[in-house]
């Protein structure tokens, strides 16, 4: 008996950490991450992006990416909140992964950061085709720039990039402006106008270019100019959140050590805006930023509290909702002035936009349309860099009922006038013709 107690005590001692740090939606910022990588090497040349992922409460599990005993899920649960393949030469993972079990770990909500680089395989090509975006076919293509060079690589072929267009959104880059230029060396990849979940976060300058370095120009390169996408992110449907990048050296020690010059520019930064680049996406990409939840929604006719089975044409009622965002550590009120109401039965009757108190409530009041059938209130909020809310309830809309119109209508009165004029002339008339006799 005091063995099993032991056992018992033990195997909660292993499973406790595991079940405090799950990604769930009250706390929804990842905490268990599993990191595949080429090389153990890769942990100390990329450790200061690993340690700021470990200080914000990170749990980081390393793995080589061909280790035959990896698993994303065991007995139908996932093990991981989150995906980091840093292992752009794998040419197959080992164990139970594979492309589809990737695609499926996202199909459940789960996050992923792939970086490719030069030596991209396969592999990893397909892994980033399946996130929607077409990486140079060309395996020996580089992205080149000419013009928007690092000044430190001059001596070089110019594939060192420094790059600062990035994508205007204070909610996936946060507040503060990133004032030196983004240090990249890698592979460029294409994003489908058509594909509105994808978008480029660090683009290429219009005189870039992906070509072979080492060779000469025979026909025009496929890839050029602004087209050529640095990293981008994917928000899915179901709100999954992936970053895609041809460059794993972005995220090593050296390129946040770095200090950068561009080329044409006269200002020289002591460091590479890398670091403070790649720590602001991966609290956007793990959701300690841009994560918006609803709670307490409620409607109900002016003047009373319950609300009802039904509504009648013609009703006054009053809608609300309760909107947070998730702060990394808290839920802080979600401020914004495009909140909007649909009452929706085959296309909106009404379209109202939400009032917000800034503390989170938003609320609108309304007349019920003069139409009955089945009605739905609809708040469908989609913004840039934040989760999308989806809210939906049906409720009915009857007609008026038999006794409950209005036996005298205002408007009617000089018709009603009318007719008793008529109907006493035609008394008066009956009357006198009677009498007459």
């Amino acid at each position: 008996m005091g063995k099993l107690w032991l056992i018992c005590i033990a195997s909660i001692s292993i499973l406790l950490p595991f079940l405090c740090n799950a990604f769930s939606p009250e706390t929804p910022t990842d905490r268990r991450v599993l990191v595949l990588l080429d090389d153990f090497a890769i942990m100390s040349s990329h450790s200061l992006y690993f340690n700021a992922l470990k200080s914000r409460g990170f749990d980081l599990e390393f793995k080589l990416a061909d280790d035959p005993k990896i698993a994303l899920q065991r007995y139908g649960q996932y093990l991981y909140d989150a995906l980091i393949l840093f292992c752009p030469s794998v040419e197959r993972f080992g164990g139970s992964i594979d492309v589809a079990a990737i695609v499926n770990f996202v199909d459940s909500g789960h996050d992923l950061i792939v970086a490719a680089d030069v030596n991209a395989s396969d592999l990893i090509r397909e892994v980033g085709t399946e996130c929607g975006v077409d990486f140079d076919e060309d395996p020996s293509a580089m992205v080149i720039d000419h013009i928007g060079y690092a000044v430190s690589g001059t001596e070089g072929d110019h594939t060192l990039i420094a790059s600062d267009d990035f994508i205007k959104s204070d909610v996936i880059l946060g507040g503060k402006k990133i004032e030196a230029p983004i240090l990249f060396r890698g592979i460029g990849h294409a994003v489908s106008p058509a594909n509105s979940l994808v978008l480029k976060v660090l683009s290429a300058s219009p005189s870039a270019y992906s070509a072979n370095p080492k060779s000469k120009l025979s026909t025009p390169p496929p890839l050029t100019g602004s087209a050529i996408s640095l990293v981008s992110i994917v928000q899915a449907r179901n709100n999954a959140r992936l970053l895609i990048t041809g460059s794993l050296s972005m995220f090593s020690n050296r390129f946040f050590r770095s200090g950068v010059q561009k080329a044409g520019s006269q200002t020289k930064h002591e460091k590479s805006g890398n670091e403070q680049f790649l720590t602001e996406i991966s609290k956007w990409i793990f959701h300690e930023r841009g994560h918006l939840k609803a709670v307490n929604v409620k409607h109900h006719r002016v003047g009373e509290t319950d609300e009802p089975a039904l509504y009648r044409i013609n009703d006054e009622l009053e809608y609300a909702v309760e909107i947070y965002e998730w702060s990394g550590t808290s839920w802080e009120p979600y401020v914004a002035n495009d909140v909007q109401l649909q009452f929706y039965m085959m296309s909106p009757y009404v379209l109202k936009t939400l009032s917000s108190d800034k503390k989170g409530l938003y609320s609108t009041s309304f007349k019920v349309p003069d139409v009955y059938g089945v009605f739905q209130f609809k708040v469908e909020h989609q913004k840039l860099g934040y989760t999308s809310l989806s809210l939906s309830k049906q409720i009915p809309v009857r007609p008026y009922r038999h006794n409950e119109y209005e036996r005298f209508i205002p408007a009617a009165y000089p018709y009603y006038g009318a007719a008793f004029s008529m109907m006493a002339g035609f008394f008066i008339f009956s009357f006198a013709h009677l009498y007459s006799k």
